[in-house]
C-alpha cells in the first residue's frame, strides 16, 4: 500500500483490493473491508532551506529528520540519513526544542497539529501513500447477514470514492493556505525526483520482501507489486 502508485477505486477495479482481501482471510483471520482515505501522498517538510548535491539529490547530511517506520528505510537507504523515531504526539515539542528539524508527514495535517509554526519548507515530489484500512474479524463477519454484509461492503466503496475526491480538494485548500502563511515549496529537478521516487519504492518494497519471506509467504508478492505498482 505504502508503495501504491494507484488509489483505493483503483485498486477495487482491477482487483488489488480482493488480493488483499485473500490475503488478509488467509494470514489474519480478518476480511478487509476497504483502504480509506487514499490518494494522499507523503512529503519531507523541514525548518530550515533544504540541501542538494551537485546531481540534484536531497542532501540530509546533518539534518536532524523524524522518521517513522513506514519510511525509515527509504531515508536510511536511498537519502543515506539517520532518521530520528518519535511519536507524532511529541513531535511539536521535538520541533519546539530543537530535537528535530525536519520530518516526513502527508500532504494533509501539518496546520492542525500547529507543525506549520516550525516547519517552513516542502519538498517535491510526493512519495509512498496513505494506508489506512478497515478490517473486520472473519468470524464476525461470516455470523452477519448477508445484507448487512453488503450494506457494509456498499457503504466502504462509496467511501473509498468519496475520500479520495474530498482529500484531494483538502489537499490543494491546505497547500494554498501554508503558502500564505509563508511556507516554500522546494522541487527537485525532474531527474533527481526520478531517483527519488525511484528509491522511496524499492526500499518499501524490499522492505515488505523481508516480512513476507520471514512470515514464510512469498506467493503473492509479485502479484501485488503487479497490481498496486502498475506504473
Amino acid at each position: 500500500m505504502v508503495a501504491s502508485t494507484i488509489d483505493g477505486p483503483a485498486a477495487r477495479k482491477n482487483g488489488g483490493t480482493e488480493l488483499f482481501n485473500q490475503i488478509h482471510q488467509k494470514r489474519m483471520g480478518v476480511h478487509y473491508l476497504g483502504w480509506m482515505d487514499s490518494g494522499i501522498k507523503f512529503n519531507i517538510w523541514s525548518v530550515k532551506e533544504p540541501k542538494f548535491d551537485a546531481q540534484g539529490n536531497l542532501d540530509l547530511r546533518g539534518v536532524k529528520l523524524r522518521g517513522n517506520p513506514i519510511y525509515n528505510a527509504f531515508f536510511e537507504k536511498t537519502l543515506g540519513a539517520s532518521p530520528i523515531t518519535i511519536p507524532s504526539t511529541e513531535h511539536y515539542t521535538a520541533l519546539e526544542r530543537g530535537t528535530v528539524d525536519a520530518s516526513g508527514w502527508t500532504q494533509i495535517g501539518i496546520m492542525d497539529l500547529n507543525w506549520d509554526k516550525y516547519l517552513k519548507y516542502r519538498i517535491e515530489p510526493a512519495f509512498f501513500s496513505t494506508d489506512l484500512g478497515v478490517v473486520v474479524n472473519q468470524k464476525r463477519w461470516s455470523s452477519l447477514s448477508p445484507k448487512s454484509r453488503e450494506i457494509l461492503q456498499k457503504v466502504a466503496i462509496e467511501h473509498e470514492v468519496a475520500s479520495v475526491k474530498a482529500l484531494a480538494e483538502l489537499r490543494v485548500k491546505e497547500f494554498a493556505e501554508l503558502e500564505r502563511r509563508g511556507l516554500k515549496v522546494v522541487t527537485m529537478s525532474p531527474e533527481a525526483a526520478k531517483r527519488y521516487l525511484a528509491g522511496a519504492r524499492a526500499s518499501t518494497l524490499a522492505r515488505m520482501k523481508e516480512r513476507v519471506e520471514k512470515a514464510g509467504g512469498m506467493e503473492n508478492y509479485d502479484r501485488m507489486i503487479q497490481l498496486f505498482t502498475p506504473n
